[in-house]
């Protein structure tokens, strides 16, 4: 069996001003390799044989080459890279059709499942007008008590924590009712985004309710919280199994007469829903653990109430309504510091070997994990585990313990009594042991994405290497689909990983219907991004948005060389992957930190890098404009517009306004644009004049899409000015 590369898994954040430097956005597609079938958007089905440097508009880039039916190639820039996803593929699965380049059977596909999803998408549009139809509560602006509570966190919050936070807010401030998910792995800084929320509700005199699966995670939970409000006058009570029926009646009492702010709690809380005196904001923390009937009651109370849902590795269904836009999605993908990797291995089971793994931990003064699939077998696996460990304390805890002792075994195991524990999956959430950083599931092909995940990151959670054993019989048949789960893990290694990962399981599982168990088969014929984006249009079409979601792609010709050489990236398949991240960054403030981190990596960039980056650029600008076409000739550059819509009269003179450069316009109903360079200039000026243009360009974009941030600089390659004499008015 191939053991794992490297797996990243964390615990808490930074020391105090420490501030992550990484900027590995999750990826919406897998690397590419030669061979791999792919769905184009366009043309359909076709494989994929890797890259080829192509002269275009007098430059060299590299272009994507696919292979279709009966021979034929088609090449495209990179720039369109997003335009093709991987399929997801098994030895069981039937080898894909490859489509034929000039035939109308592809759009025909998509016309058939266009109409198959209009029924998903008019339930979405209802969902739509439900929760614009009522009008929740619309929170103030911050206090000064709120930035108080934010400045007294003990670290320094991540770019994606603020950002998250702030999203958060403006939700929150608006009279629609909040329904978020913040998607982030274990110890990224969820919870601590969370109590910020909750903190502006209960400074708005109402409640809170924080919703969690466990009983377990309730109490930490609780901890966390009552921890972080300390300094304030905020009243925090826990409702969990462990409360008696008369101490959860007395709480509840209380709470439906305002005396508490804040309830941290199991399931009980919804029955109870009733019972708060004026519940402001509910707290979900990992949502797929409940069960349907309190799943029915988390969506009445969405209607009305504003809700915040948390997740590492978020279920298909929650995930598909974040992408189509049901459910608005924050990304908390910053990796804290002084955080190692987990060293996760997938291997079939060998007792020497998982004794030593048991031994190295313990001689370091650690302590092990150990899970198993099933209650009625765990008691035999403890036997096993203390052969292996002989002198070692192994205690075992399963959910159908009483309650009191199965907290009695979890107190004594954080605080260092026990050296193992031999547990089923209930230690999945929650559970914070820094000191425990080997972890060993058995039969580990019988467990989820979402619990293997989560089971991982139990371990990790300091600045001492960690251990995650993945363990299979050696003599079982496994599925095809717990292959693909085992798989899924072995290839999302980086910090961060967990939102990849659901994007997978969503893949292997299908995306199903969103709103019932429907399984959908055309997933595995258009590909599940062409999927969600023909859900995501059905949708805009029923609301009367069609024309918005058409996405412009410009061609940009500028007759220079711009692409990632060889001799600065040798890997053929890190430069496919950086050139899947460039096309698919859609923000002009992300460009910078890809620029920063390929020089981290790969050294100083050499021109053809910093003039690719500079292309990258001037199109997406150009592609909010609606310019679908800029080129550099006989001393002019040239911007065409889309032709419908038209460009606004308004927009144009603006733009002429603001233009660095002499600018005029063609034909009485314009759709082209041209700047006069003058005929000396050079190739290279011409393009880094191309970048100012389009820079001074930006504050001109509509409000709908432009950004409010100021135009990040970019390194930019030394050239010549044009000459102040070719600067004639237009």
């Amino acid at each position: 069996m191939t053991e794992a590369e490297i797996f990243n898994r964390t615990g808490k954040v930074r020391r105090k001003h420490a501030v992550s430097g990484s900027i590995s956005d999750a990826l919406l597609v897998e690397s590419l390799t030669r061979g791999d079938y792919v769905v184009h958007e366009d043309h359909g089905i076709g494989r994929y044989m890797g890259l080829v440097r192509e002269k275009i508009g007098g430059g060299l880039v590299d272009c994507i080459q696919l292979d279709y039916a009966d021979g034929d190639r088609l090449k495209f820039p990179v720039s369109d890279l997003r335009k093709i996803e991987k399929l997801p593929s098994s030895e069981e699965e039937s080898v894909p059709e490859l489509a034929h380049l000039g035939s109308k059977s592809w759009e025909k596909l998509k016309e058939r499942v266009k109409k198959r999803v209009i029924k998903i998408a008019r339930e979405l549009v209802q969902l739509y007008a439900k929760r614009e139809l009522i009008e929740g509560f619309a929170f103030p602006p911050d206090s000064r008590m709120q930035k108080e509570f934010e400045d007294a966190f003990e670290y320094e919050p991540t770019p994606d924590q603020v950002r998250a936070t702030k999203e958060i807010k403006e939700d929150m401030e608006n009279n629609r009712p909040m329904d978020r998910l913040v998607c982030g792995d274990v110890g990224f800084g969820k919870t601590e985004v969370a109590m910020r929320a909750a903190f502006k509700c209960v400074y708005s005199k109402k409640q809170v309710a924080v919703l969690v699966p466990t009983t377990i995670l309730a109490a930490q939970h609780y901890e966390t919280f009552k921890e972080r409000f300390a300094a304030f006058p905020v009243n925090i009570a826990l409702v969990n199994r462990y409360k008696t029926a008369g101490e959860k009646k007395k709480i509840f009492k209380e709470v439906s007469e305002g005396k508490y702010d804040i309830v941290v709690g199991t399931h009980a809380l919804l029955s109870n829903q009733n019972s708060f005196k004026d519940l402001g904001l509910l707290i979900i923390d990992e949502e797929q653990k409940f069960g349907v009937k309190q799943k029915e009651h988390l969506r009445e109370l969405r209607l009305t109430v504003d809700t915040l849902s948390m997740s590492a590795t978020p279920i298909p269904r929650s995930l598909h309504l974040s992408l189509t836009g049901v459910r608005d999605i924050s990304l908390i993908n910053t990796p804290p510091m002084n955080r190692l990797p987990v060293e996760t291995k997938i291997l079939q089971r060998d007792d020497t070997v998982l004794a030593e793994a048991i031994h190295d931990e313990l001689s370091r003064g650690g302590q092990v994990f150990v899970v198993n699939d099933r209650v009625q077998s765990i008691e035999h696996l403890a036997e096993d585990i203390e052969a292996m460990a002989p002198g070692a304390r192994v205690a075992v805890a399963h959910g159908q313990m009483e309650d009191h002792d199965l907290e009695r075994v979890m107190d004594a195991f954080i605080k260092g009594d026990f050296d193992i524990l031999v547990s089923t999956s209930i230690i999945e959430s929650g559970l914070d042991v820094p000191n425990a950083n080997t972890i060993l599931i058995m039969n580990a092909h019988h467990f989820g994405i979402s619990q293997l995940y989560q089971m991982r990151g139990r371990v990790g959670r300091s600045d001492v290497l960690a251990y995650a054993y993945l363990v299979i019989p050696k003599n079982e048949m496994i599925s095809a689909e717990s292959t693909k789960r085992l798989q899924a893990l072995e290839q999302f290694t980086d910090l961060g990983s967990g939102y990849q990962l659901a994007m997978r399981d969503l893949e292997i599982r299908g995306a199903g219907n969103l709103l019932g168990s429907e399984q959908h088969g055309f997933i595995a014929e258009v590909g599940f991004e062409t999927y969600v984006r023909l859900v995501r249009e059905a949708v805009e079409e029923l609301r009367g948005g069609g024309e918005e979601s058409t996405r412009v792609q410009p061609r940009v010709e500028l007759s220079i060389d711009a692409f990632l050489p060889e001799t600065y990236i040798t890997d053929g398949l890190s430069r496919i992957s950086i050139y899947q991240r460039l096309a698919r960054t859609s923000k002009l403030e992300d460009l910078p930190p890809l620029f920063a981190e390929l020089e981290d990596r790969f050294g100083p960039a050499p021109d053809a890098v910093k003039k690719l980056f500079l292309v990258t650029e001037i199109a997406m600008i150009a592609a909010r404009l609606r310019i679908q076409g800029i080129e550099a000739r006989r001393g002019m550059l040239v911007f065409t517009f889309m032709e419908f819509p038209p460009p606004d009269p308004k927009m144009l003179a603006e733009l002429a306004a603001v233009s660095p450069f002499g600018m005029r316009y063609v034909g009485s109903s314009p759709l082209q644009g041209a700047v006069e360079l003058g005929r000396a200039i050079s190739d290279d000026a011409a393009a880094e004049a191309a970048l100012k243009l389009f820079r001074a360009f930006v504050p001109v974009i509509p409000e709908k899409t432009a950004s409010s941030k100021p135009v990040p600089k970019m390194p930019t390659v030394k050239i010549s000015e044009p000459s102040p004499s070719s600067k004639k008015k237009g």
